[in-house]
């Protein structure tokens, strides 16, 4: 019988769910774009809230498995649990964060849910404030490029639990 680091039983828990398709293998020039367009939009951005972001954006798309790599990657490059755990409800912890990392925040959530349809002004507004243009842009593409991570992941259900931070750097 195998332990987890918490002494619980892994036999207790559910079985791993299979991938439908490891995408990247059949769409390789679609992976290889988004690889460059993941490395395009990180240049212009703090990586601190890089990885809020990218958290922020797979938590609401609820997305295991960039959950489970960024959140390591955030641990490994000295971000706090605190301020990862606190993230999913960062309006009542805002204590956490820095003002631009909050206006980062509600940009993301503007740019995944689009409720409205459109982000709305006051939120934008608040960013810009924040961010000089080239970094808001860099920004808004970092936010849109993690979205569509988390869409090729959750679409064909790829696995949490195995990544190593850096794997894929």
């Amino acid at each position: 019988m195998t332990t987890n680091e918490n002494s619980t039983s892994i036999s207790e828990y559910c079985p791993e769910h299979t991938p439908r398709m490891v995408w990247s293998e059949h769409a390789p020039e679609v992976y290889k774009a988004m690889a460059r367009l993941e490395a395009a939009s990180r240049r212009g951005v703090d990586p601190v809230i890089a990885e809020l972001v990218k958290i922020r954006s797979s938590q609401l798309n609820h997305c295991a498995f960039c959950l489970d790599m960024h959140t390591k990657d955030a641990l490994a490059a000295g971000e706090s649990v605190q301020r990862i755990v606190q993230l999913s409800a960062w309006e009542e912890s805002r204590h956490f964060y820095t003002p631009k990392e909050i206006a980062a925040i509600e940009l993301t959530e503007a740019v995944t849910v689009l409720t409205d349809g459109f982000v709305p002004d006051e939120v934008y507004d608040r960013a810009a404030k924040h961010f000089g243009e080239e970094e808001l842009a860099h920004l808004i593409a970092a936010i849109i490029t993690i979205n569509a991570w988390n869409r090729f992941a959750v679409s064909t259900r790829m696995l949490p639990g195995h990544y190593t931070p850096g794997d894929f750097r």
